[in-house]
């Protein structure tokens, strides 16, 4: 499942200031499954519901170009469908063999059953080591 959307309309994030972007409505995220989202001049993502949190992702695997929205939910990893590599949800961490690489992962908020991330604060847990 994909969705596309502008970059408009952003919400103001506490403390830093941060530019929230909105992704989806939290009625497209079907537990279990991602989504993937086009963002207007950004490379596609993919959204997940965990246990009602909501993640936001690059969709892109780091290894192959699979979408990740098309790979499997596995308790907190989705995994990519071209060669079954995983990464875990919550951080964007590699966690299973061929990928070794992490994808990006952006802080989300929701407001009014509407996603928002800040696309601009991304992390990646390989810069954290």
């Amino acid at each position: 499942m994909s969705t596309s959307v502008s970059p408009a309309p952003q919400a103001q994030g506490e403390g830093a200031a941060l530019a929230y972007t909105f992704i989806a409505r939290t009625s497209e995220v079907e537990p279990g499954y991602a989504l993937q989202v086009q963002v207007e001049g950004r490379p596609p993502l993919a959204v997940v519901c965990l246990e009602g949190e909501y993640f936001v992702m690059d969709d892109t695997c780091t290894h192959g170009d699979a979408s990740m929205a098309e790979g499997e939910i596995v308790g907190c990893e989705i995994e990519c469908p071209f060669h079954a590599g995983r990464f875990d949800i919550r951080t964007g961490a590699a966690t299973t063999y061929p990928c070794t690489k992490a994808l990006m992962v952006y802080p989300v908020k929701v407001e009014d059953e509407q996603i928002f991330a800040a696309l601009d604060a991304g992390h990646c847990a390989d810069d954290a080591a």
